[in-house]
């Protein structure tokens, strides 16, 4: 086995785990706040990842330097989903937000497909060509600042939730909606706001997944989208730093497991791949996290 190779993938991990924690903790926070779970996710993706390729292809910016002007893009129709789909249906069934949301899913990928075709795009970063020696190994210059970029992205959600006043709204909204109103706090509009911070931190995943060279199409949301859904159950549901540990679990396991199980084979001269593994150890995880403890890792008892 080669050193050099496994740490490679290992960073691969990181970055794949970088895409999923930003789906994530969007999800996790939009269901915290509104009690909502929001399966057309993962179209808010690859909305932001569309709007990364226009806006790069007409005017040729620093892709990277496209990221806020897409997440204000995607932060409004956050909002605008928020008071126009799921607002008038809240607290009418959980029935009613499933099929709210799915039919959302196809409504976005029929759109995007009419309105961009169901051609698959994608852009070349200026730093494409550029790596970075960490150690034994070489990583591209992308992968290191997507890397980067999530983690302080992280920190600042951290101290926005903990240290502001509308982040302590948030979280008391979450924690019990009743007694949060009672206190002061206008509810419904820590829905309308967990809603447009929850689409944008998709649009930083969608834009950093177009950054990073990869394809996008009307109908790449639904993988990325159902992987951050296993990351929420296997985290705990409702919980960050589950959602944090999680997705950096998932995305390393993801890129190793199928590279160990080929390596393994490969002792034996066995020709042999497994690469479309890859997206079967996300639910494979799932299952076994759900029968040792249903409640996720950082779960708690009787949620």
């Amino acid at each position: 086995m080669d050193t050099g190779v496994f740490l490679l993938i290992l960073a691969w991990g990181l970055y794949a785990g970088c895409i999923y924690i930003l789906l994530a903790i969007g999800l996790n926070l939009i269901f915290g706040v509104m009690k909502v779970v929001n399966f057309a996710h993962g179209e808010l993706l690859m909305i932001a990842a569309y709007a990364t390729f226009w806006v790069y292809t007409y005017s040729e910016i620093n892709p990277y330097l496209i990221i806020p002007v897409v997440v204000l893009l995607m932060a409004f129709l956050g909002v605008l989903i928020e008071r126009l789909c799921f607002r008038p249906i809240l607290g009418t069934g959980k029935l009613n937000e499933i099929f709210l949301s799915l039919g959302l899913i196809y409504v976005f990928q029929n759109l995007a497909a009419l309105l961009w075709s169901a051609d698959s795009r994608s852009i070349h970063s200026p730093y494409s060509g550029i790596s970075v020696s960490i150690g034994s190994i070489t990583l591209p210059l992308d992968y290191v600042a997507i890397i980067v970029i999530t983690f302080i992205i992280l920190i600042v959600f951290h101290v926005f939730m903990k240290r502001t006043t509308v982040g302590r709204a948030m979280r008391a909204a979450s924690q019990n909606r009743e007694a949060a109103s009672l206190m002061g706090i206008n509810v419904e509009r820590m829905d309308m706001l967990s809603f447009a911070l929850g689409s944008t931190l998709a649009a930083v995943a969608g834009s950093l997944w177009m950054i990073s060279g990869q394809m996008v199409n009307p109908y790449m949301g639904s993988i990325p989208a159902i992987k951050a859904f296993a990351v929420i159950i296997i985290g705990g549901l409702g919980s960050i730093p589950g959602a944090i540990v999680a997705g950096l679990t998932l995305g390393i396991a993801e890129n190793i497991v199928p590279f160990l199980m080929q390596s393994f084979v490969a002792v034996f001269g066995v020709e042999m791949s497994f690469t479309a593994w890859k997206d079967t150890i996300a639910f494979f995880i799932l299952i076994i996290v759900l029968v040792i403890r249903p409640t996720g890792i950082f779960g708690e008892k009787g949620e």
